[in-house]
């Protein structure tokens, strides 16, 4: 989904995975808030990864059947096997890639897309993409994250300088770490109706019993993950990385603060449109 259809910023190790998990099952309640399925249905999930969504899709709408689709192989043998763990019968998983879909206009009530278009370079491409597969009258939602949008305290130049270095790699491979900020106007020039974005914001403070726990497990190992990768691209060197990774813990302690904000976004395809 960027130059190299099989390149993921964060990598596919068993670490990556786990923090994928815990960032699902961690942020569910807020991101997953509202997004509830009829009953027969079928619902698009594009992007699944390791299943970390799906799960939560499919355990708050048991009675519609998704379709969970992603272009890693790797990846998808560790949905099915999450989900068959969880024994979820209702989520087919299926090999494809978002900007060349093997279905055929109108297939789906609705579609899911959740951390999946800040790794595709044209993400237009692939909405207009989701947007045929989809039904005259049926809805995508959308799920982001704004890197930008990471307010801490302390606040100090090393932190934000990983945090630079990982939107920066991001940006080299074709993605976009800012792209929550956009989901508005890509779902309207694509041609979706009635859109209507929310922010989904996350504070952490050691106050909040388990919020600093949270921003270790899903904001810093992330950053963490492309440790290698920054260095070796000349965009830090490990003297800074370390320090900049060290300041970023320090807002987990007492009297430091973390605020990230993740934006959903809710569209319909217009009933006139040709299928």
């Amino acid at each position: 989904m960027s130059k190299d259809p099989f390149s993921y910023v964060h990598g596919r190790s068993d670490r990556e995975s786990t923090r994928l998990h815990d960032q699902a099952s961690g942020l569910g309640f807020l991101l997953h808030e509202g997004t509830r399925y009829p009953a027969g249905c079928t619902v698009l999930e594009a992007g699944c990864g390791v299943g970390a969504q799906t799960i939560v899709l499919a355990r708050n709408s048991p009675l519609t059947q998704f379709v969970s689709i992603d272009i890693s192989p790797e990846s998808l043998g560790q949905a099915e096997e999450r989900v068959s763990e969880e024994e979820l019968s209702n989520v087919t998983f299926r090999q494809a890639d978002i900007c060349n879909l093997p279905f055929t206009a109108g297939t789906f009530d609705h579609v899911f897309v959740c951390f999946t278009l800040e790794h595709i370079p044209d993400p237009h491409l692939a909405l207009g993409n989701l947007k045929n597969v989809l039904r005259p009258g049926g809805t995508i939602t959308v799920i982001e994250g704004d890197h930008g949008t990471a307010v801490f305290y302390p606040d100090t130049p090393g932190a934000h300088h990983v945090i630079d270095c990982l939107a920066a790699l991001q940006r080299e491979s074709g993605g976009n770490a800012l792209i929550g900020r956009e989901l508005e106007h890509l779902l309207l020039d694509t041609g979706f109706v009635e859109v209507a974005v929310s922010p989904k914001q996350v504070y952490a403070s050691a106050s909040i019993p388990g919020s600093p726990g949270a921003v270790k497990s899903i904001f810093i190992a992330m950053i963490e993950g492309v440790r290698e990768q920054a260095i070796d691209a000349g965009l830090s060197d490990p003297e800074s990385w370390d320090q900049g990774i060290r300041d970023l813990y320090r807002t987990t302690e007492p009297g430091g603060m973390f605020c990230y904000t993740f934006f959903k976004a809710i569209g319909r395809k217009g009933t006139e449109d040709p299928e």
